[in-house]
């Protein structure tokens, strides 16, 4: 079932962390800081989602 996913860009740090695992969701944009490629999260990529969610150090990701 597809998701939603947020990111808080006030609380990211750049680690890269989300990118790393899950690229088809998480992406730099032009200011350095990542972004969400997409406001919902394929079924198949929640798995990878819900990873990078947990291994934000910030907590600025949220897949609802």
């Amino acid at each position: 079932m597809p998701r939603k996913v947020t990111l808080d860009k006030d609380l990211c740090i750049s680690c890269g962390v989300c990118n790393s695992i899950c690229p088809q969701v998480f992406d730099w944009d032009d200011d350095g800081k990542m972004k969400t490629l997409t406001d919902t999260v394929p079924a198949d990529l929640v798995d990878a989602a819900l990873e990078a969610e947990a291994s934000c150090p910030t907590g600025a990701i949220k897949v609802e």
